[in-house]
Protein backbone atom coordinates (compact mmCIF):
# COMPACT_ATOMS: atom_id res chain seq x y z
CA UNK A 1 0.00 0.00 0.00
CA UNK A 2 2.77 2.43 0.93
CA UNK A 3 4.51 1.78 -2.41
CA UNK A 4 1.27 2.46 -4.23
CA UNK A 5 0.80 5.74 -2.42
CA UNK A 6 4.37 6.72 -3.13
CA UNK A 7 3.98 5.94 -6.84
CA UNK A 8 0.84 8.05 -6.93
CA UNK A 9 2.64 10.88 -5.19
CA UNK A 10 5.48 10.70 -7.70
CA UNK A 11 3.02 11.04 -10.59
CA UNK A 12 1.43 13.99 -8.87
CA UNK A 13 4.67 15.75 -8.08
CA UNK A 14 5.96 15.39 -11.61
CA UNK A 15 2.64 16.59 -12.96
CA UNK A 16 2.88 19.65 -10.74
CA UNK A 17 6.26 20.43 -12.27
CA UNK A 18 4.96 20.04 -15.79
CA UNK A 19 5.55 16.33 -16.45
CA UNK A 20 2.03 15.01 -16.97
CA UNK A 21 -1.54 15.25 -15.70
CA UNK A 22 -2.29 15.71 -12.00
CA UNK A 23 -4.59 13.07 -10.52
CA UNK A 24 -4.76 13.95 -6.80
CA UNK A 25 -2.24 13.32 -4.02
CA UNK A 26 -1.34 10.41 -1.78
CA UNK A 27 -0.31 10.34 1.87
CA UNK A 28 1.83 8.03 3.98
CA UNK A 29 0.29 8.62 7.39
CA UNK A 30 -2.54 10.63 8.94
CA UNK A 31 -2.59 11.08 12.72
CA UNK A 32 -5.12 12.86 14.92
CA UNK A 33 -4.12 14.37 18.26
CA UNK A 34 -7.35 15.06 20.21
CA UNK A 35 -7.70 18.31 22.11
CA UNK A 36 -6.53 18.06 25.73
CA UNK A 37 -9.12 20.37 27.24
CA UNK A 38 -12.84 19.86 27.94
CA UNK A 39 -13.82 22.55 25.43
CA UNK A 40 -12.76 21.93 21.83
CA UNK A 41 -12.05 25.18 20.00
CA UNK A 42 -11.00 23.73 16.65
CA UNK A 43 -8.32 21.87 14.74
CA UNK A 44 -4.88 22.70 13.34
CA UNK A 45 -4.30 20.81 10.08
CA UNK A 46 -0.63 20.25 9.19
CA UNK A 47 0.86 18.47 6.18
CA UNK A 48 4.53 17.61 6.51
CA UNK A 49 7.46 15.56 5.26
CA UNK A 50 8.66 15.16 8.86
CA UNK A 51 7.87 11.80 10.43
CA UNK A 52 5.09 11.94 13.02
CA UNK A 53 7.22 10.61 15.88
CA UNK A 54 9.80 13.35 15.30
CA UNK A 55 7.37 16.19 15.95
CA UNK A 56 5.04 14.45 18.40
CA UNK A 57 6.75 16.00 21.48
CA UNK A 58 6.34 19.48 19.98
CA UNK A 59 2.71 18.82 19.03
CA UNK A 60 1.85 17.65 22.56
CA UNK A 61 3.65 20.62 24.13
CA UNK A 62 1.81 22.99 21.77
CA UNK A 63 -1.49 21.42 22.82
CA UNK A 64 -0.58 21.78 26.48
CA UNK A 65 -0.40 25.53 25.81
CA UNK A 66 -3.55 25.41 23.64
CA UNK A 67 -5.71 22.67 25.22
CA UNK A 68 -8.76 23.52 23.11
CA UNK A 69 -7.01 22.69 19.81
CA UNK A 70 -6.77 19.28 18.23
CA UNK A 71 -4.07 18.61 15.63
CA UNK A 72 -4.36 16.60 12.42
CA UNK A 73 -0.87 15.72 11.23
CA UNK A 74 -0.47 14.31 7.72
CA UNK A 75 2.84 12.88 6.50
CA UNK A 76 3.66 12.70 2.79
CA UNK A 77 6.64 12.62 0.45
CA UNK A 78 7.92 16.09 -0.52
CA UNK A 79 6.51 15.79 -4.04
CA UNK A 80 3.15 14.76 -2.61
CA UNK A 81 3.17 17.72 -0.22
CA UNK A 82 3.88 20.06 -3.12
CA UNK A 83 1.09 18.53 -5.20
CA UNK A 84 -1.39 18.78 -2.31
CA UNK A 85 -0.98 22.55 -2.18
CA UNK A 86 -0.08 23.37 -5.78
CA UNK A 87 -2.70 21.21 -7.50
CA UNK A 88 -5.41 20.58 -4.94
CA UNK A 89 -5.45 23.64 -2.64
CA UNK A 90 -5.82 21.04 0.11
CA UNK A 91 -7.18 22.54 3.35
CA UNK A 92 -4.09 22.63 5.56
CA UNK A 93 -3.13 25.42 7.94
CA UNK A 94 0.62 24.79 7.81
CA UNK A 95 2.98 23.07 5.37
CA UNK A 96 6.31 21.71 6.66
CA UNK A 97 8.86 20.31 4.21
CA UNK A 98 12.52 19.48 3.75
CA UNK A 99 12.28 20.28 0.01
CA UNK A 100 13.24 23.93 0.23
CA UNK A 101 13.04 24.50 -3.51
CA UNK A 102 9.47 23.18 -3.74
CA UNK A 103 8.48 25.29 -0.74
CA UNK A 104 10.06 28.32 -2.41
CA UNK A 105 8.08 27.64 -5.58
CA UNK A 106 4.83 27.55 -3.61
CA UNK A 107 5.69 30.84 -1.92
CA UNK A 108 6.94 32.50 -5.10
CA UNK A 109 3.83 31.43 -7.03
CA UNK A 110 1.53 33.12 -4.53
CA UNK A 111 0.37 29.96 -2.79
CA UNK A 112 1.64 31.04 0.65
CA UNK A 113 0.11 33.88 2.59
CA UNK A 114 2.15 36.40 4.57
CA UNK A 115 2.68 35.94 8.28
CA UNK A 116 4.68 38.09 10.64
CA UNK A 117 5.46 37.82 14.34
CA UNK A 118 8.28 38.89 16.60
CA UNK A 119 9.70 35.36 16.30
CA UNK A 120 9.61 35.11 12.51
CA UNK A 121 10.97 38.66 12.28
CA UNK A 122 13.97 37.66 14.39
CA UNK A 123 15.08 34.96 11.95
CA UNK A 124 18.27 35.64 9.95
CA UNK A 125 17.68 36.89 6.42
CA UNK A 126 18.86 33.58 4.95
CA UNK A 127 16.26 31.68 6.99
CA UNK A 128 13.08 33.49 5.85
CA UNK A 129 11.68 34.81 2.59
CA UNK A 130 9.29 37.76 2.24
CA UNK A 131 7.39 36.84 5.42
CA UNK A 132 5.98 33.83 3.55
CA UNK A 133 8.52 31.06 4.08
CA UNK A 134 10.30 30.38 7.37
CA UNK A 135 13.02 27.98 8.54
CA UNK A 136 12.83 26.47 12.00
CA UNK A 137 15.65 23.86 11.88
CA UNK A 138 19.08 23.62 10.24
CA UNK A 139 20.29 20.10 9.51
CA UNK A 140 23.62 18.90 8.11
CA UNK A 141 23.44 16.51 5.17
CA UNK A 142 25.94 13.81 6.07
CA UNK A 143 27.52 10.58 4.93
CA UNK A 144 27.21 7.31 6.86
CA UNK A 145 30.02 4.76 6.75
CA UNK A 146 30.38 1.31 8.30
CA UNK A 147 33.79 1.15 10.00
CA UNK A 148 33.70 -2.65 10.01
CA UNK A 149 33.11 -2.83 6.27
CA UNK A 150 36.03 -0.47 5.59
CA UNK A 151 38.34 -2.99 7.27
CA UNK A 152 40.86 -0.41 8.46
CA UNK A 153 40.69 1.96 5.50
CA UNK A 154 40.65 5.64 6.51
CA UNK A 155 37.33 7.43 6.74
CA UNK A 156 37.02 9.87 3.82
CA UNK A 157 36.86 13.52 4.85
CA UNK A 158 36.21 15.17 1.47
CA UNK A 159 34.49 14.23 -1.80
CA UNK A 160 37.92 13.89 -3.36
CA UNK A 161 38.87 11.39 -0.63
CA UNK A 162 35.65 9.49 -1.21
CA UNK A 163 36.10 9.35 -4.97
CA UNK A 164 39.63 8.00 -4.57
CA UNK A 165 38.53 5.43 -1.98
CA UNK A 166 35.82 4.09 -4.29
CA UNK A 167 38.23 3.94 -7.25
CA UNK A 168 40.93 2.13 -5.28
CA UNK A 169 38.64 -0.51 -3.70
CA UNK A 170 35.70 -1.13 -6.06
CA UNK A 171 35.23 -4.73 -4.90
CA UNK A 172 34.47 -3.52 -1.39
CA UNK A 173 31.77 -1.07 -2.48
CA UNK A 174 30.13 -2.68 -5.50
CA UNK A 175 26.37 -2.84 -4.87
CA UNK A 176 26.84 -1.59 -1.30
CA UNK A 177 26.67 2.20 -1.60
CA UNK A 178 23.54 4.30 -1.65
CA UNK A 179 22.14 7.76 -2.17
CA UNK A 180 18.82 9.44 -2.88
CA UNK A 181 17.14 9.00 -6.24
CA UNK A 182 16.52 12.61 -7.33
CA UNK A 183 13.93 11.52 -9.87
CA UNK A 184 11.53 10.38 -7.12
CA UNK A 185 12.69 12.35 -4.07
CA UNK A 186 12.21 16.10 -3.92
CA UNK A 187 14.82 16.52 -1.20
CA UNK A 188 17.21 14.20 -3.06
CA UNK A 189 16.91 16.41 -6.13
CA UNK A 190 17.59 19.47 -3.98
CA UNK A 191 20.74 17.91 -2.49
CA UNK A 192 22.15 16.86 -5.85
CA UNK A 193 21.53 20.18 -7.56
CA UNK A 194 23.06 22.07 -4.64
CA UNK A 195 26.07 19.72 -4.58
CA UNK A 196 26.58 20.28 -8.31
CA UNK A 197 26.30 24.05 -7.85
CA UNK A 198 28.90 24.14 -5.07
CA UNK A 199 31.57 21.83 -6.49
CA UNK A 200 32.63 20.22 -9.76
CA UNK A 201 33.75 17.17 -7.76
CA UNK A 202 30.10 16.13 -7.53
CA UNK A 203 29.96 14.86 -11.11
CA UNK A 204 33.24 12.96 -10.81
CA UNK A 205 31.93 11.31 -7.66
CA UNK A 206 28.59 10.55 -9.35
CA UNK A 207 30.35 8.77 -12.22
CA UNK A 208 32.51 6.68 -9.89
CA UNK A 209 29.48 5.74 -7.80
CA UNK A 210 27.60 4.91 -10.99
CA UNK A 211 30.21 2.30 -11.88
CA UNK A 212 29.58 0.51 -8.59
CA UNK A 213 25.88 -0.34 -9.00
CA UNK A 214 24.62 2.10 -6.34
CA UNK A 215 21.30 1.52 -4.62
CA UNK A 216 18.85 4.40 -4.83
CA UNK A 217 16.44 5.37 -2.06
CA UNK A 218 13.60 7.80 -1.41
CA UNK A 219 14.25 8.36 2.32
CA UNK A 220 17.08 8.85 4.79
CA UNK A 221 15.63 6.34 7.27
CA UNK A 222 15.75 3.55 4.70
CA UNK A 223 19.43 4.27 4.01
CA UNK A 224 20.21 4.36 7.73
CA UNK A 225 18.50 0.98 8.16
CA UNK A 226 20.57 -0.53 5.36
CA UNK A 227 23.90 0.72 6.74
CA UNK A 228 23.10 -0.48 10.26
CA UNK A 229 22.02 -3.91 9.00
CA UNK A 230 25.26 -4.39 7.06
CA UNK A 231 23.61 -4.30 3.62
CA UNK A 232 25.46 -1.07 2.79
CA UNK A 233 28.98 0.13 3.42
CA UNK A 234 28.20 3.75 2.74
CA UNK A 235 25.23 6.11 2.30
CA UNK A 236 25.78 9.54 0.73
CA UNK A 237 23.56 12.56 1.49
CA UNK A 238 21.61 11.44 4.56
CA UNK A 239 19.78 13.81 6.87
CA UNK A 240 21.98 14.15 9.93
CA UNK A 241 19.01 14.88 12.19
CA UNK A 242 17.61 11.41 11.45
CA UNK A 243 20.98 9.65 11.60
CA UNK A 244 22.38 11.09 14.84
CA UNK A 245 19.86 9.70 17.34
CA UNK A 246 19.74 6.33 15.62
CA UNK A 247 23.47 5.61 15.42
CA UNK A 248 24.72 7.34 18.58
CA UNK A 249 24.92 3.98 20.37
CA UNK A 250 26.19 2.08 17.31
CA UNK A 251 30.01 2.00 17.41
CA UNK A 252 30.20 0.68 13.85
CA UNK A 253 28.48 3.55 12.00
CA UNK A 254 30.38 6.81 11.54
CA UNK A 255 28.62 10.07 10.68
CA UNK A 256 30.84 12.21 8.47
CA UNK A 257 30.40 15.89 7.70
CA UNK A 258 32.53 16.31 4.59
CA UNK A 259 35.05 19.10 5.04
CA UNK A 260 35.02 20.47 1.48
CA UNK A 261 31.38 21.34 2.12
CA UNK A 262 28.49 19.93 4.07
CA UNK A 263 25.11 21.07 2.83
CA UNK A 264 22.91 22.35 5.62
CA UNK A 265 19.22 21.90 4.94
CA UNK A 266 16.67 24.33 6.33
CA UNK A 267 13.42 22.63 7.34
CA UNK A 268 10.73 25.17 6.49
CA UNK A 269 7.12 26.04 7.11
CA UNK A 270 4.58 28.14 5.24
CA UNK A 271 0.91 29.00 5.65
CA UNK A 272 -0.99 28.13 2.45
CA UNK A 273 -3.11 30.70 0.70
CA UNK A 274 -6.10 28.36 1.09
CA UNK A 275 -5.51 27.64 4.81
CA UNK A 276 -8.89 27.36 6.61
CA UNK A 277 -7.40 28.71 9.83
CA UNK A 278 -4.13 30.54 9.06
CA UNK A 279 -3.90 31.94 12.57
CA UNK A 280 -3.66 28.38 13.94
CA UNK A 281 -0.92 27.47 11.49
CA UNK A 282 0.92 30.64 12.50
CA UNK A 283 0.53 29.77 16.17
CA UNK A 284 2.17 26.35 15.66
CA UNK A 285 4.96 27.89 13.59
CA UNK A 286 5.58 30.45 16.33
CA UNK A 287 5.70 27.65 18.89
CA UNK A 288 8.43 25.89 16.89
CA UNK A 289 10.43 29.14 16.90
CA UNK A 290 9.84 29.90 20.59
CA UNK A 291 12.46 29.08 23.26
CA UNK A 292 10.38 26.11 24.43
CA UNK A 293 9.85 24.86 20.90
CA UNK A 294 13.52 25.27 19.99
CA UNK A 295 14.53 23.29 23.07
CA UNK A 296 12.04 20.52 22.31
CA UNK A 297 12.93 20.04 18.66
CA UNK A 298 16.61 20.01 19.55
CA UNK A 299 16.57 17.75 22.61
CA UNK A 300 13.69 15.42 21.78
CA UNK A 301 13.35 15.57 17.99
CA UNK A 302 17.04 15.86 17.08
CA UNK A 303 16.36 18.89 14.88
CA UNK A 304 18.97 21.62 15.45
CA UNK A 305 17.17 24.98 15.66
CA UNK A 306 18.21 27.97 13.56
CA UNK A 307 21.54 29.21 14.93
CA UNK A 308 23.68 31.58 12.86
CA UNK A 309 26.52 31.42 15.40
CA UNK A 310 26.80 27.63 15.07
CA UNK A 311 27.15 27.94 11.31
CA UNK A 312 29.76 30.69 11.60
CA UNK A 313 31.83 28.50 13.92
CA UNK A 314 31.90 25.64 11.40
CA UNK A 315 32.75 27.06 7.97
CA UNK A 316 32.37 23.69 6.23
CA UNK A 317 28.63 23.89 6.92
CA UNK A 318 26.94 25.59 3.96
CA UNK A 319 23.32 26.53 4.58
CA UNK A 320 21.05 26.33 1.56
CA UNK A 321 19.70 29.87 1.57
CA UNK A 322 16.03 30.70 1.23
CA UNK A 323 16.12 32.79 -1.92
CA UNK A 324 14.87 32.73 -5.49
CA UNK A 325 18.03 30.89 -6.60
CA UNK A 326 16.29 27.73 -5.40
CA UNK A 327 13.91 28.03 -8.34
CA UNK A 328 16.59 27.66 -11.03
CA UNK A 329 16.57 23.87 -11.16
CA UNK A 330 12.78 23.66 -10.95
CA UNK A 331 12.52 25.00 -14.48
CA UNK A 332 11.14 22.03 -16.47
CA UNK A 333 13.90 22.10 -19.10
CA UNK A 334 16.68 22.47 -16.52
CA UNK A 335 15.20 19.67 -14.44
CA UNK A 336 15.01 17.39 -17.47
CA UNK A 337 18.60 18.18 -18.48
CA UNK A 338 19.93 17.69 -14.94
CA UNK A 339 18.19 14.34 -14.48
CA UNK A 340 19.41 13.13 -17.87
CA UNK A 341 22.99 14.01 -16.93
CA UNK A 342 22.53 12.39 -13.52
CA UNK A 343 21.14 9.19 -15.06
CA UNK A 344 24.02 9.02 -17.52
CA UNK A 345 26.49 9.26 -14.63
CA UNK A 346 24.81 7.11 -11.97
CA UNK A 347 22.67 4.57 -13.80
CA UNK A 348 25.28 2.84 -15.95
CA UNK A 349 24.82 -0.42 -17.92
Amino acid sequence: MRRALFALGLILGLAALGFGPALGFGIEEDTSFPALGPVVQGEVAIISTTDTQVLTPAILAFQARNPGLSVRYTVANSLQVFAAINDENAPYDLVISTAMDLQMKLANDGLAQPFYSALTGALPAWARWQDRLFAFAQEPVVMLVSRKALQGLPLPQTRRDLTQLLRDHPERFDGRIATYDPAISGVGYLFDTQDARLSDTFWRLAEVMGGLSPRLFDSSNAMIDAVQSGELVLAYNVLGSYAAPRVQSDPDVAIIELQDHTLTLLRTGLIPRAAPHPERGGAFLDFLLSPEGRSLISAQAGLPPIDAAALAAQPHLRPIRLDSGLLVYLDALKRKAFLEEWRAAVIQP
